[in-house]
């Protein structure tokens, strides 16, 4: 795939990190270079991650896998308490030692709830235990982990956050939704034993899944940390694109980086802001109520914003004025709507290529203002098979769910998109993206709008060129062009000639960043 959509390269030839030439295999040979030739394999561009959390993917490959099929193993909360029960064993932790575990679903327990505090002191009363969400918008702890945080039955809920209690009492639950959870995660988060071990996972996985530009929103002091000293070590096997959260930093704490341009393998590609939650965990901001609000809300419950107007318009004209990239994560619609108002004030006139990240609910008319102040949505578009039932079922009702991820409405409008993982929320598979973004099936294999569907051609283009484009690199990267780096993947057929409904049947069978091999199904390594 290339940027000629019927162009079919049989041989490839690489050198200095480079693509120098593309023909048959014949002509080939008087080439000088490494060459690529894999018959009836099809050779794509590396898939670049539009977005996703690099640091924290490399978190999680030390913690327990509390997630829900075809993830985890995990159908109720028992489940749960089980996997917990093993990972201490395991890990043979000490009394006063983390206990970690990520990506558990209420939507998919038995129970239909989340764990509380009461569940996990089941699990143990001298460790203090943290749970992330699959979200990664909640958490829940332990009574221990509680009292090491200081939130107690005193304690008020932060702004962009709220702490959940028991029902008739301010005793808190255990359930920490936003900003409420994040003192609990820090203290959890400061136990990491081995982040250059887990880089090194990560960097295994996102090969694997043949992925050659990742990207670590949200970025703190400390992720931007490990991944500089990651890549003084040459461990980062891909091109890292980072982009440190903006709200409640110091300005000469973002002032200090070197913003467009790579030191090694790694690029600092701009900021981002958090506008709002998640509609699996209902703390999306929307405008309409959510069809089954959750626990302790009325029915006009509408999730809520994480910081307010003033703020988000303040961010975005500071950072516009200083020609920083600017990602914003906006699911809801009225979250979307504050990202709107801030870029129409701002008045940007540069190539500012400012992204609303997930977009999950933005509305026709929204897509108008985004087209007009050319504002590029990046939609999370796996949820129609991970929460579709769900959306459909208790978050939005059909007809909103119907339209989460409208790629289709944007392709219409003649809009650049992208179409992310948003990993470690769900595994960095881009065959199921591309799976899940034509055909938008879910869990229980009904399609979840089927006129937002979108063909594999348009599919891989918002994985490859409009992902380069979309981080400033559609000169370098995003299609396979001499001049272009020799970032590739090998797929082991071509998923243009294939039925959509069969895409899941592919797999990786290499992948190459800057023309060196990093992931072979075969085992043939550089």
């Amino acid at each position: 795939m290339n940027a000629d959509k019927d162009a079919e390269p049989l041989s490839i030839a690489i050198a200095d990190k480079k693509i120098v030439w593309i023909g048959s295999i014949k002509e080939g040979k008087k080439i000088q270079g490494k060459h690529l030739d894999y018959g009836d394999q099809s050779i794509l561009p590396g898939f670049i991650d539009a977005h996703g959390h690099a640091s924290f993917v490399a978190f999680s490959t030390q913690v327990a896998n509390i997630a829900s099929k075809p993830v985890g193993p995990v159908n109720a909360i028992e489940n749960i308490q089980s996997e917990l029960r093993e990972f201490i064993n395991k890990g043979n932790l000490k009394p006063g030692e983390w206990v970690i575990g990520m990506g558990y679903d209420d939507s998919l327990l038995e129970e239909q709830r989340h764990p509380t505090r009461e569940d996990l002191d089941a699990v143990s009363t001298i460790n203090p235990i943290y749970l992330i969400h699959v979200s990664g918008h909640l958490g829940s702890s332990n009574t221990l982990g509680l009292s090491l945080a200081n939130i107690t039955s005193e304690s008020q809920d932060p702004p962009g956050g709220k702490i959940r209690r028991e029902i008739n009492s301010s005793q808190p639950n255990g359930v920490l939704e936003e900003t409420a959870a994040y003192p609990v995660q820090q203290l959890a988060m400061a136990s990491y034993k081995d982040p250059m071990g887990s880089v090194v996972k990560a960097m295994k996985v996102y090969a694997s899944n043949g992925i050659t530009t990742a990207q670590d929103g949200a970025s703190n002091q400390a992720s931007i940390g490990l991944l500089q000293a990651a890549d003084a070590q040459n461990l980062l096997t891909i091109d890292v694109i980072s982009f440190p959260i903006a709200q409640g930093v110091p300005d000469e704490s973002i002032q200090s980086l070197n913003f467009g341009d790579y030191s090694g393998r790694l690029k600092m590609g701009g900021v981002k802001l958090i506008l709002d939650g998640s509609p699996q965990g209902k703390t999306a901001y929307i405008t309409k109520p959510y069809l089954v609000p959750p626990h302790g809300q009325d029915e006009q419950y509408k999730g809520y914003p994480l910081i307010p107007q003033e703020s988000v318009d303040q961010l975005i004209k500071k950072y516009s004025m200083a020609k920083i990239p600017i990602m914003a994560h906006a699911n809801g619609d009225a979250a979307a709507d504050m990202l709107l108002e801030a870029v129409r004030k701002s008045s940007i006139s540069s190539d500012h290529r400012t992204v609303m990240i997930h977009a999950q609910t933005v509305r026709e008319d929204q897509l108008d203002q985004m087209k007009e102040l050319r504002i590029i949505p990046s939609y999370f578009s796996t949820h129609t098979f991970y929460w579709g039932d769900w959306h459909r079922d208790s978050v939005f009702g059909n007809e909103r769910a119907s339209r989460i991820s409208p790629t289709n409405s944007t392709l219409k409008r003649g809009m650049p998109f992208t179409v992310h993982n948003d990993a470690p929320i769900v595994p960095p598979d881009m065959i199921r993206l591309l799976w899940s973004t034509t055909n938008r099936l879910t869990r229980s294999g009904k399609v979840l709008g089927p006129d937002q569907r979108i063909s594999t051609y348009d599919a891989l283009k918002a994985m490859t060129i409009n992902a380069a484009y979309q981080h400033f690199e559609e000169d370098i990267k995003g299609t396979i062009e001499v001049g272009k780096l020799a970032d590739l993947v090998v797929l082991s057929a071509d998923p243009l000639s294939m039925p959509s409904e069969s895409l899941l049947d592919l797999q990786i069978v290499s992948t190459f960043s800057h023309g060196k091999e990093i992931f072979s199904s075969l085992n043939r390594l550089d």
